[in-house]
């Protein structure tokens, strides 16, 4: 199969390293590309950020749908534009953030996301309601890290990450941790070496997901919420 990742904002590096974490998880049958569009925010902290970045996502959705790609992931943990880039193609589209809240379901009776900066938290918040996991998640918690950070060489933003992650882990009552940015992807095996509990990266768990879509033949329903749109 092929899946398309597209990172929302503007930045090569963040993308390429995101392309790198999707194609360690990848079958050996299934072919990643990751892309970001031309224009739009550098980074994506918040609702202001998210709103911006949606023409650019649109236009790669929009892209997409006169190429062979078997299902669409939104690598931004905000899942920027998710609900509305579902209605413009069949394809399946996983926003990192879904996916990510779903394997920990799956592994831990409780998680708590660790992300950026506060910024992002009410939106993360909102998500978490929405698709129904706010039982399961003890706190979305800011590691004050902001995104560029993560692309800089020489960062302390592991160590500040990982700092947050004690104090969820001593405090929150949880047994695992979603990483909460695409840009953390390359951190998540070092960190659950280093907690000795899950530390999930959404960009590995979309990429599983849909390979297991595309292996049962579903894709996404033009019945409701998301029937598609000119």
């Amino acid at each position: 199969m092929r899946i398309l990742v597209i990172n929302p904002n503007t930045t090569a590096s963040m993308t390429e390293k995101i392309g790198m974490a999707a194609r360690k998880v990848a079958g050996a049958d299934t072919e990643i590309v990751a892309r970001n569009p031309p224009t739009g925010p550098a980074s994506i902290q918040g609702r202001a950020d998210g709103e911006a970045a949606l023409p650019g996502l649109f236009a790669e959705i929009d892209k997409a749908n006169d190429e062979d790609f078997d299902a669409v992931i939104i690598a931004c943990f905000d899942d920027t534009g998710l609900y509305r880039a579902r209605q413009r193609t069949s394809r399946p589209v996983i926003g990192i953030g879904e996916a990510g809240y779903h394997a920990a379901t799956l592994i831990a009776g409780r998680f708590s996301v660790v992300t950026t900066l506060s910024v992002s938290i009410p939106v993360i918040e909102d998500n978490i309601v929405t698709y129904g996991f706010r039982s399961r998640c003890a706190r979305v918690r800011a590691s004050e890290v902001p995104v560029l950070e993560l692309e800089r060489p020489g960062s302390d933003a592991c160590r500040t990450i990982s700092l947050e992650i004690t104090t969820a882990l001593a405090n929150d009552g949880v047994d695992a941790i979603v990483l909460g940015c695409a840009g953390m992807a390359d951190l998540a095996n070092e960190l659950s070496l280093e907690h000795g509990v899950p530390i999930i990266d959404g960009v590995a768990a979309a990429v599983k997901l849909a390979e297991m879509l595309f292996a049962l033949g579903l894709k996404t329903s033009q019945a409701g919420v998301f029937r598609k749109v000119a």
